[in-house]
């Protein structure tokens, strides 16, 4: 897996879009946000997730994210594909003037049946669990977000 510097990670946001994975983690009735710390997004509740590094499968991506970003040891095998969906920001996460931030984003749910001990990340303030059919209705979770719970999952 090829890990950028910034200097070439900044040159990538500036010509192409980034492919990431979004984790859409429900327990009961209820779903995993984290109140994001960096921008794009920097101040939202906003599913975990994070960008798929080139040479980088889809099941190392997947594990690689839960354990980076929660903690967690999670089987891609056990998640489902919710859907493909594009993500286009003002902002980038290093803070420079016009330049836009544009994601395809791979959206998988992964249904658990208790919910585990997280530790918030170097991305996120805080994480917390919240009502499915309420994320859609809370003013500080970002729209792609209540996004993804528009319909049942």
């Amino acid at each position: 897996m090829t890990r950028l510097t910034d200097e070439d990670f900044l040159q990538v946001i500036r010509t192409t879009p980034l492919v990431s994975i979004d984790l859409l983690l429900h327990c009961g009735g209820d779903v995993l946000l984290g109140k994001r710390s960096n921008e794009p997004a920097r101040g939202f509740w906003f599913v975990p997730g994070g960008r798929i590094l080139k040479g980088e499968r889809l099941a190392m991506a997947f594990g690689r994210l839960c354990e980076d970003e929660l903690g967690l040891g999670l089987d891609f095998s056990h998640a489902r594909l919710h859907g493909v969906y594009e993500h286009f920001y003002e902002t980038n996460n290093f803070g420079e003037e016009g330049l836009t931030t544009h994601y395809v984003v791979l959206a998988y749910v992964l249904t658990l049946e208790e919910k585990p001990d997280i530790r918030a990340d170097s991305q996120h303030r805080e994480l917390a669990w919240f009502a499915r059919d309420k994320v859609g209705r809370i003013a500080h979770v970002h729209p792609y977000t209540q996004a993804y719970f528009m319909h049942a999952s």
